[in-house]
Parts: structure tokens; C-alpha cells; sequence
């Protein structure tokens, strides 16, 4: 069996089971800037008492200390982790790209640009807008809290009179939303407001696209919006 290349070795391994999670969940604690001074010594004292030797040192069973560590992690910082972990997988496997906010465009030339040259995996969804139109300001919102939970998709906004062909966009087909996938267009959704109902929410707009299949299986749930208000997340 050939020995890895120094390429393969810096590699950041994704590990699995319980001892691979345990191992991950010190690195980031270690890591993240978050984490208080006095925490970080602790992991590095828990991990390192005695042995020199890395992959010892790694593989040690979690203490008593590490657990009530995690007993007063909040959501917050829970959630973070797990979405480090899987833009990590993301980028090792090759799944494309991933985002964790709506990208605001500013002319038709990023639109067009977003279209064509966008990774051909990747799912861009366009919403289409204008200030003062009903829905829009709402589906803004929604797409903000998407984002956040759907990170290998694409959501962008540009406004109406930005996009080079406002007469195609006018106030009575905003809000628009397009989908498209390897420059094909895959949805075109105008009038939003009139496939739903007068209030609408994220969850409206996520079943409305899982509809027409658009969607791919959630990855996780962190709207900042669900965060703030306390809201009980699976």
C-alpha cells in the first residue's frame, strides 16, 4: 500500500461514529474564536495529559468536564458547529458550492452571469422585486430564512429596474421568483403573491418549491429570525 501524499495529508478528514464526532467537536471548540480562553486550555489539558503522541491524544474518551462543557453549549453555538461540519462534507465531496445568505445583484449583467456561469450543480433562485410591491418585501424575508437552510442553493434578489428589462417586470407580475439550474430555466413564478395566501411565511415558500421539486433535502434549520425568538428547531 503506497503512504499518502503531504496533499492527501492536508486534507481535513471528516470523521464518523462517536469517537469521530467527539474528536471533531474538540478541534472546532479548540478552533473557534467563540470559545473562551479558559475552555480552550481545558480541551487542550482533557486531550493532552500525559502523551506526545497526536493520534493517542485525539482518541481519548470524552471526560466528565467535556460533557458538562456541551451541557452549557447553547443553540446557537450547537447549530454552528453542525453547519461547519456539513460545509466541510460539501467541499469533500465535491457537491458544489455553498451559501449562507441571499446575494443582492445589482445590474443584468450579474443576473445573466449568475444564469450562465453558476456551478452546474448548483440551484440559483432569483426573486425578482420592487419596493412598495405587495409580497415583496415579505418574500425577501423569506428567502433570507431559506438561505440559511438550504446552503448548496443559490437565492438572490435583484430589483425590477435593475435587471435591463423592467418592461418584461412590471408591478403586476411582482413579485417574481426564477429558478434555474445549469442555465436552464426550471421555474418561472410570477404574481407569487397569487399562489399564496395574503400573510405568508419561509414554510409557505419552501412548500410551494417542493411542489414543482425543486428543493433538495434540508441540510439544517437555522433562520436567524426562528433563532432570536426561541423557537424550538428538530
Amino acid at each position: 500500500m503506497s503512504s499518502p501524499t503531504p496533499a492527501e495529508d492536508e486534507v481535513p478528514a471528516i470523521q464518523t461514529g462517536p469517537k469521530g464526532v467527539i474528536n471533531d467537536w474538540r478541534k472546532f471548540k479548540c478552533e473557534d474564536q467563540d470559545t473562551p480562553p479558559s475552555k480552550k486550555a481545558l480541551l487542550r489539558q482533557i486531550s493532552n495529559p500525559q502523551s506526545d503522541d497526536v493520534h493517542d491524544r485525539l482518541n481519548r474518551k470524552m471526560s466528565v468536564q467535556e460533557y458538562e462543557m456541551i451541557a452549557e453549549e447553547d443553540e446557537k453555538g450547537l447549530r454552528k458547529y453542525r453547519k461547519q461540519c456539513m460545509k466541510e462534507m460539501h467541499e469533500r465531496f465535491s457537491f458544489g458550492p455553498t451559501f449562507d445568505s441571499v446575494v443582492e445583484l445589482d445590474n443584468g449583467e450579474a443576473f445573466l452571469e449568475v444564469i450562465e456561469k453558476e456551478h452546474r450543480l448548483t440551484l440559483v433562485v432569483v426573486h425578482i422585486y420592487k419596493d412598495g410591491v405587495k409580497g415583496c418585501e415579505a418574500l425577501n424575508s423569506c428567502l433570507d430564512c431559506l438561505a440559511t437552510e438550504y446552503p448548496s442553493i443559490k437565492f438572490c434578489r435583484i430589483e425590477a429596474a435593475a435587471t435591463g428589462a423592467s418592461e418584461r417586470f412590471s408591478d403586476d407580475v411582482l413579485p417574481a421568483m426564477l429558478v434555474y439550474k445549469a442555465g436552464e430555466l426550471l421555474g418561472n413564478f410570477l404574481s407569487m403573491t397569487q399562489h399564496l395566501s395574503e400573510e405568508f411565511f419561509a414554510a409557505d415558500i419552501e412548500a410551494f418549491l417542493n411542489e414543482y421539486g425543486l428543493l433538495p433535502e434540508k441540510e439544517f434549520v437555522a433562520c436567524p429570525d426562528e433563532e432570536e425568538a426561541g423557537v424550538e428547531v428538530e
